[in-house]
């Protein structure tokens, strides 16, 4: 049974540490082992890696395109389509995909990642989706932290850790507690 949607967000291009593309792969097999559905912005990098873990253990990848058709997809972008069961194609962009891939999403990992992936994180943490961050793997990914001290915001659904399976069993941990305070069973109500 297919729980909850993990967007994964990271970058496109290797700006990362050593070894962090092979644990985005990781986090895409850890998001599938848990029932849950990937959801990527159908690019190269951090997004491709986490589909093909995804896929190595018959997961279900959802891809949200920032081109308006598959051949712009392929063509003008010139982004991947394999290891996708189904690609949305959005004509927003970058910045427009950005926004649908948050907001389809129970929760977002942060891997990696340059100024989109910061767009994801801030855009998934002004709408309360629980995100995760694997640390260690470089791009904006060490500022996370360092963000969040000097917005003042708290980190109430944000979740660190360097070890996919362990990040991915708190996000899926920290969705469900959401979804049971926004959802409570009649019998908590009265």
């Amino acid at each position: 049974m297919i729980q909850y949607k993990i967007a994964v967000s990271g970058s496109a291009i290797n700006n990362c540490t050593k070894g962090a593309f092979k644990k985005a792969y990781e986090v895409g097999r850890q998001i599938a082992l848990h029932s849950c559905v990937l959801i990527t912005g159908a690019t190269i990098g951090v997004p491709e890696w986490a589909t093909r873990g995804a896929k190595s253990v018959g997961g279900i990848s959802i891809g949200l395109s920032p081109a308006v058709s598959k051949q712009s997809h392929v063509h003008s972008y010139r982004l991947p389509t394999r290891y996708m069961d189904l690609i949305i194609y959005t004509g927003f962009d970058y910045s427009g995909r950005n926004m649908l891939m948050t907001r389809s999403a129970d929760a977002i990992i942060v891997v990696c990642g340059r100024i989109g992936t910061l767009n994801e994180f801030t855009s998934a943490f002004e709408d309360k989706r629980v995100v995760g961050v694997l640390t260690g793997t470089g791009g904006v990914e060490p500022e996370i932290d360092r963000i969040l001290k000097l917005a003042k915001r708290g980190r109430r659904r944000v979740v660190f850790d360097a070890d996919p399976k362990k990040l991915i069993d708190k996000v899926v941990k920290l969705i469900k507690l959401n979804d049971k305070q926004k959802h409570p069973r009649k019998e908590e109500v009265l």
